[in-house]
């Protein structure tokens, strides 16, 4: 799978996006997907804008919805909340983004976790893509 990263911060993200890069690879999809790295303030004001929530989060995706493009749609990654995600569950950097990635990627194919059904099967779906890509959960 093809991806476009867009880094809207002030950072260097390239060892994120090498990360990135090496996760989609393993993901067979003809579409390609836009992945936008954002700061916290962009994301709170986005969070409040399309879900009425005046505060920020870690990701939001926004799925295409033209059959006709080439591109599923946009996940956007809030850059502060993945490294203290990090910190807080004690995995790394890389993993943090992978996760919130592929978990925007899984809205973005339409797959949710409302119930506790949509919930394991859209998380047993994240966790193979994680482990293919050499980024388990550590337990």
């Amino acid at each position: 799978m093809t991806i476009q990263i867009f880094n809207q911060t002030d950072q260097d993200v390239t060892s994120y996006e090498d990360v990135l890069n090496h996760v989609f690879s393993l993901i067979e999809e003809e579409k390609s997907l836009n992945i936008i790295i954002i700061t916290s303030e962009e994301m709170q004001n986005m969070n409040k804008t399309f879900r009425g929530l005046d505060k920020p989060t870690d990701v939001l995706s926004f799925p295409y919805d033209e059959p006709y493009l080439d591109e599923l749609g946009d996940v956007f990654i809030n850059l502060l909340y993945m490294k203290e995600q990090a910190q807080s569950y004690g995995h790394s950097e890389a993993r943090e983004i992978a996760f919130l990635a592929v978990h925007g990627y899984l809205h973005v194919k339409g797959y949710d976790h409302h119930t506790e059904e949509e919930e394991n099967m859209m998380f047993e779906k994240q966790e193979a893509i994680l482990t293919k890509a050499g980024l388990e959960r550590k337990k």
